[in-house]
């Protein structure tokens, strides 16, 4: 499968299409983008990590943020109803499907200035067909399943005395992921999940009320996160069907170039993009077992025309 993908120095397909993008590689109405590398093949193999049949989940409470949500979203509420007169409940829950543990889907991040989304849709587009084109129902219909490998960055910086700041712009560069990954001895192979702990959960939740209230104030927030550069995407290109972190934007907020990745991996190559996944277990797991890779396993909800979903996603040793 690796040697039928285009080069990263083709892209984009067409001359007329975005930067870098690989519009209809999977056909014009294609609406899976890099999950089409999660072949039967690839996620037979996957299984393949399943030893001890331990089972972490990755999903951080719905209500995580609290009163104090990021980009302005809406806080999360849960009504519980007493179905009188028999003991009986109900309950209905109201959040932002950005406000906790997600996969942003396609219908999330347009290109900007070409106002296209993957496959070159339009908001109008999307707008006029509410339950349909893009929706995260069409990855909701296999899953996201396969190979997970996770890079604990934050381990290894502090390891290696390398300074960084959740909550300040600063980029996390490729040849420190391809460090930890070699410190880690974890192979990279064709269709993983790219899972990166860059120590934003910990310092969240280390992080006083006052503190976090005037940082969610801040529009847009500024965080750390995975580089913007040519070599990044050409190494996510050629390797990942997707990618996750354990804060709100997997890449340095706000974009240090003229381009930001969610244009690229969303609109341009149709890439799920996790966000806030919580990966403190996961990753003392890791330390204890001395592996970092694992069979993933991640449902999104079934909603016709969502935008993004809580991932429901598990990590199985």
């Amino acid at each position: 499968m690796s040697d039928t993908i285009p080069a990263f120095s083709e892209l984009p397909l067409k001359r007329q299409d975005p930067p870098y993008s690989a519009w209809a590689l999977y056909g014009d109405d294609d609406e899976l983008g890099t999950l089409n590398r999660l072949t039967d093949g690839v996620v037979a193999s996957a299984a393949k990590e399943i030893k001890s049949g331990k089972r972490i989940s990755l999903d951080l409470p719905l209500n995580v943020q609290g009163d104090i949500p990021l980009f302005g979203r809406h806080t999360f509420s849960k009504s519980l109803i007493h179905k009188k007169p028999r003991i009986v409940n109900d309950d209905v829950w109201t959040f932002n499907t950005q406000s906790s543990s997600q996969w942003d889907g396609l219908r999330h991040f347009a290109y900007q200035n070409e106002q296209k989304f993957y496959n070159g849709a339009t908001l109008k587009d999307i707008h006029d067909d509410p339950d349909g084109i893009l929706g995260i129902h069409a990855s909701s219909k296999h899953g996201i399943v396969g190979r997970g490998i996770l890079l604990d960055y934050d381990a290894w910086r502090l390891e290696n005395g390398v300074a960084h700041n959740p909550f300040q712009t600063s980029s996390i560069k490729l040849e420190h992921l391809k460090a930890v990954a070699e410190s880690q001895g974890t192979e990279i192979r064709f269709g993983d999940v790219l899972i990166v702990r860059s120590g934003y959960t910990k310092a969240y939740y280390n992080t006083p009320y006052e503190e976090l209230k005037k940082f969610s104030e801040v529009s847009p927030p500024h965080l750390a996160g995975v580089e913007q550069s040519e070599e990044v995407l050409e190494w996510i290109w050629n390797n990942f069907s997707a990618v996750a972190g354990d804060h709100p934007t997997f890449e340095c907020w706000p974009t240090q170039r003229e381009w930001a990745m969610h244009e690229i991996f969303l609109a341009g190559w149709g890439m799920p993009i996790g966000e806030m996944f919580d990966l403190e277990e996961l990753a003392r797991h890791c330390h204890q077992s001395g592996r970092w890779s694992f069979f993933l396993s991640s449902k999104p909800c079934n909603v016709p025309g969502g935008v993004a979903s809580p991932p429901n996603v598990v990590a199985i040793f």
